[in-house]
């Protein structure tokens, strides 16, 4: 199944970013490699799964630092 998923970036009347996107990036980076460590600590994890949301958020992580980047050089579509 493959959903996809949108996340405005949210900007002020002046164009400023409200909401650091690198944070949230770097937010769902960190969250997927905490879950891949407690799996690799032995926690009581399915590995699949973990894995699978762990590159998911990465996904994600990605389409928010491109779109940033878009944003950034004015070429957002």
């Amino acid at each position: 199944m493959n959903r996809e998923v949108t996340l405005p970036l949210i900007v002020d009347d002046h164009g400023a970013l409200q909401v650091a996107a690198a944070d949230v990036s770097k937010l769902l980076r960190t969250v997927g490699a905490r879950w891949v460590r407690l799996v690799e600590a032995g926690e009581d994890l399915d590995e699949d799964t973990v894995a699978a949301l762990a590159i998911e958020l990465a996904k994600l992580a990605d389409r928010i630092d491109v779109a940033c980047i878009a944003h950034s050089s004015g070429s957002a579509s």
